[in-house]
């Protein structure tokens, strides 16, 4: 088996959905025990003045679908443009519908996830 080298793994995730990325998350953290975000770590703030502030850009996350889950399975396909079946993982496994966005836009999607009835926090 040929090893991937860091260029072609790094081409191999853009051409990944959200939901297979998740997947791959998942299972790095079952094969090596290790969760692959959290040796991303910022560094320190000096004097930790923004430490204080809200943070810039946040994930938007479902947690909890409500009764009415087609709705938000909806939204979820809108937000994202996911096809029905990788929209449909996300809300029944409570994922995150989109990362890293700005805390205005971020607001804006729990807003009409929350109005299709699912529970939303942000992380």
């Amino acid at each position: 088996m040929a090893k991937l080298n860091k260029d072609d793994f790094i081409s191999s995730l853009k051409e990944m959905n959200l939901l297979e990325i998740k997947e791959l998350v998942d299972a790095m953290k079952e094969e090596f025990g290790v969760d692959p975000s959290a040796v991303a770590v910022a560094a320190p703030v000096a004097g930790g003045a923004a430490a204080d502030a809200a943070p810039a850009n946040v994930s938007v996350c479902i947690a909890d679908a409500g009764a009415a889950k087609v709705g938000v399975i909806k939204v979820v396909r809108e937000i994202t443009g996911l096809g029905l079946k990788e929209s449909k993982d996300i809300v029944d496994q409570n994922g995150v519908v989109k990362e890293n966005v700005p805390t205005d836009e971020a607001n804006e999607i729990k807003a009409k996830l929350e109005e299709a009835g699912a529970t939303v926090e942000f992380k």
